[in-house]
């Protein structure tokens, strides 16, 4: 499996920043080649070259059509994360979520 670059994304980056860390210690429990990072809206357009997926908190549902138009151009595919995801900063199922959007 080549390696992944999932993005996290919400207001500041802080809440999806708990979260990113449970997800790393998930993708490592499972020994994949994974980047994990959480980042503000605004600096996710800086990254959309290099990243697998982009994963929006919740409270970001609303935007996703605006998003998915940003990434299409990078064949970057867009999810939220579901609500008890994020509320339980569950990171297995973040990393088992990515995975299946990607196909892997």
């Amino acid at each position: 499996m080549d390696k992944m670059f999932i993005m996290l994304c919400c207001g500041a980056g802080m809440s999806s920043g708990f979260l990113a860390n449970q997800a790393r210690k998930a993708a490592k429990k499972r020994k994949l080649d994974t980047t994990i990072e959480a980042r503000s809206h605004t600096d996710v357009s800086g990254y959309l070259s290099s990243i697998s997926i982009l994963m929006l908190g919740p409270h970001y549902g609303g935007e996703l059509p605006k998003w998915k138009s940003l990434c299409d151009p990078y064949h970057v595919p867009v999810v939220v994360i579901p609500q008890d995801i994020y509320a339980q900063l569950n990171g297995d199922a973040l990393i088992q979520l990515a995975l299946d959007t990607l196909g892997k």
